[in-house]
């Protein structure tokens, strides 16, 4: 007995001998994919965070700190009370009700009939909805170009994806004072450069984030005729389209001749109906590219909430109803944000800043290169001008703001290094807070 005793432990000790080296051997291999390698670092997460150490007036991130229209809220609460059916799954590719109010909406500003169940995509906000275009629809080796500046995420996207991302940015115009977004350009011939027999897609976002450009018909038109000549992919991100001022007008890409084929158009409830934390977007485009999406989404988030997009659905119906007419909400967000604009730039300007006037967005950004101040922090010091200054602004003034370098490719960033971005859909005692900094900080100047 003793010996089988013995014999038993033995075992029992190699046994666990093995599992320990099982185990330093999983240890040792690589945890991480590949695909994570230097897309790792997030502009939103560093100065998020920032700002809530700092308890600065946060001018920074894109959302709103008012409600959202009552009526929304309405159709949330009834969505909530509305049975049992609200509370649990829904289509997985689009609530019936929400998709069909899109394609009702949008058939008419596309000019072509859009099929709700075959062409859309509801997505956990627009985030998800480009996430699954790029995963969907480029391959390893594909050039995406991405036109500057860039919402940040597109470029970890396309690389994850497997792509090669290629950038072209729009450019302040030579010789004349740059007061508008406007007076930011692209070149047709920067641009036809940089299409090879490998690019699959052009990335666009108008309104632009964060400049505020609302792309004309005339650059539109020229994108459009390359994608056409070159058979590319066209990802339009426009969760800004119903904010627009002093007369610019939003045209989507797919409603040009020959691009309802090849473009994907991205769209915000969040952005729409001032709610970012609903987290309700979508992708819509022919069936034959939104067939390759739902795929990704199915096999990722796979269902979206349900309430919310009742609510999101109730939304566009009372809009299309009201469409154009001045009870309109998406005629009321712009007109109240336009007074917001001018405010912010009327605080920029007192204190001898030059902002750069949007068209579109929520945002506005500044030429911070005139500004004297004391960037002397050590652990700073290796970063761009824009970073090492919003920190500064953060911690020293208590007004948190976004460097405009971080929405340029590592190549293009050094040139626009000198820009920050402010945020102005916000309240007025934010804005108004955000003035009283800046006045006392230039007084003491």
């Amino acid at each position: 007995m003793r010996i089988i005793r013995n014999l038993a432990v033995t075992l029992a000790v190699n046994r666990n001998n093995s599992q320990r080296n099982h185990h330093k051997i999983i240890m040792s291999r690589q945890l991480h994919a590949n695909r994570t390698v230097g897309v790792d670092k997030n502009v939103w997460v560093e100065f998020t965070q920032l700002a809530a150490d700092y308890k600065a007036v946060n001018l920074g991130q894109g959302f709103p700190d008012f409600s959202p229209p009552q009526f929304i809220q309405d159709a949330f609460c009834a969505a909530l009370n509305g049975g049992p059916s609200m509370h649990q799954y829904t289509r997985a590719f689009g609530h019936p009700r929400l998709v069909k109010s899109l394609a009702r909406f949008f058939s008419r500003t596309v000019g072509h009939e859009i099929d709700p169940l075959d062409d859309i995509l509801v997505t956990v906000g627009a985030y998800q909805a480009l996430f699954c275009a790029f995963q969907a629809l480029i391959d390893d080796g594909d050039e995406v170009i991405i036109i500057e500046p860039f919402f940040d995420c597109y470029q970890p996207m396309a690389l994850m994806a497997g792509g090669n991302a290629v950038y072209v940015p729009l450019r302040p115009k030579k010789g004349s004072a740059v007061l508008s977004s406007g007076d930011w350009v692209l070149s047709a011939e920067e641009l036809t450069s940089k299409i090879t027999p490998r690019t699959k897609a052009i990335v666009i976002n108008t309104p632009n984030n964060p400049l505020g450009k609302v792309y004309q018909l005339e650059e539109l038109q020229m994108i459009a005729d390359l994608c056409v000549k070159h058979d590319l992919l066209c990802f339009s991100d426009e969760v800004y389209e119903w904010l627009t001022y002093d007369g610019a007008k939003h045209v989507k890409i797919a409603s040009l001749p020959g691009m309802w084929e090849r473009t994907v158009t991205i769209g915000s409830a969040g952005k729409t109906f001032s709610a970012t934390g609903w987290k309700v977007g979508w992708a819509i485009s022919s069936g034959n590219i939104i067939k390759h999406l739902k795929v990704v989404h199915q096999n990722s988030v796979y269902h979206c909430a349900t309430a919310a997009q009742e609510a999101v659905a109730c939304g566009f119906e009372t809009e299309f109803e009201l469409f154009g007419t001045p009870e309109s909400y998406f005629h009321q967000l712009p007109a109240m944000l336009h007074h917001k604009r001018q405010k912010l730039a009327s605080c920029l300007q007192s204190v001898g800043l030059q902002p750069i006037m949007p068209e579109g967005g929520y945002f506005m950004i500044t030429d911070i290169s005139s500004v004297k101040c004391d960037l002397n922090d050590e652990s700073t010091k290796y970063e761009s001008y824009d970073f090492r200054f919003v920190k500064w602004l953060t911690k020293e003034k208590g007004l948190a703001t976004i460097p405009v370098s971080a929405f340029f490719s590592p190549e293009h960033s050094k040139e626009f290094d000198k820009y920050i971005r402010f945020c102005f859909v916000k309240e007025n005692a934010t804005l108004d807070a955000a003035e009283n900094i800046l006045k006392k900080w230039n007084q003491r100047e």
